[in-house]
């Protein structure tokens, strides 16, 4: 049986932990040490949990910490050649990520623990690459796309097959328009390369249906652009449109700065 907890999504710092029988995999690493330190003594667990780490790309939300975690945590980071490069130049990684080092390979499943197999695959962000992951536990499959400008169809492939999806829902088009962002950074928000608004993850979970499907937590939530009851709002809405009965998926919008429970997928 799998459990998840978000420590922190959005862009104030995302990092979240899967938990399998026997292993962990903590995913990106944009949250303080100090504070993943307590969050998990609160769970009755500790970095002994961590026996992976996870990288969806370089931007600092989600690779702040990560040179503390190689330092003091020792876990093999697992991530894309592309980024790898990238992570051995980035002023937060640079003097530890190397000799935790682990490649993964593209279009197999790549065991990174006991209990867990991944594959990538590439969504579009405006970072040097960025990726989402399918993570199989058993019979369980958890998959994470998070920081794209637009669904692709691999991604929603992934998706239509999975027990437990991590989805962005990043802003409401309304307040991002109306708000007082310049123009340059409405522009890369939304146009392609950004981030998924409201409307396309809504838009997005109707592709995804299938009878196996148990969980859908919203992730990336602007802390300027949207609210969580805008974002659940238009996710509870497409999939009541969709057919889907009130409690049959279990809904969740994962917050900014703020530890989820730890959930039982």
């Amino acid at each position: 049986m799998m459990r998840f907890v978000s420590f922190s999504s959005g862009s104030c710092g995302n990092c979240s932990l899967l938990l399998g029988p026997h292993s962990g995999i903590l995913i990106d690493a944009g949250v303080g040490i100090r504070r993943i330190k307590k969050e998990l003594e609160a769970l009755h667990l500790g970095y002994e949990n961590i026996s992976a780490i996870l990288v969806t790309h370089d931007h600092g939300d989600h690779i702040r910490s990560l040179g503390s975690f190689c330092k003091r945590v020792c876990a093999p980071v697992w991530t894309t050649p592309t980024l790898h490069e990238a992570l051995i130049r980035h002023p937060f990684t640079r003097d530890w990520v190397g000799p935790c080092r682990q490649d993964l390979q593209a279009g197999v499943w790549n065991p990174v623990t006991q209990d867990f197999d991944v594959q990538y695959f590439v969504v579009p962000h405006d970072a040097t690459q960025c990726i989402g992951f399918a993570i199989r536990c058993q019979q369980e499959l958890f998959v994470l796309m998070t920081d794209m400008g637009h669904t692709t169809e691999e991604a929603l492939e992934w998706a239509s097959q999975a027990t437990t999806v991590v989805i962005e829902s990043n802003y409401d088009m309304d307040m991002l328009l109306g708000g007082d962002y310049p123009q340059v950074l409405k522009d890369r928000i939304s146009h392609g390369i950004g981030h998924l608004s409201n409307d396309a993850c809504a838009e997005a979970l109707p592709k995804i249906l299938h009878p196996g499907l148990r969980n859908i937590f919203l992730c990336h939530l602007s802390g300027n652009n949207n609210t969580p009851e805008l974002a659940y709002e238009s996710a509870r809405r497409a999939l009541e449109d969709a057919g889907v009965e009130a409690g049959s998926i279990g809904l969740r919008v994962l917050r900014r700065g703020l530890a989820s429970p730890l959930l039982i997928l």
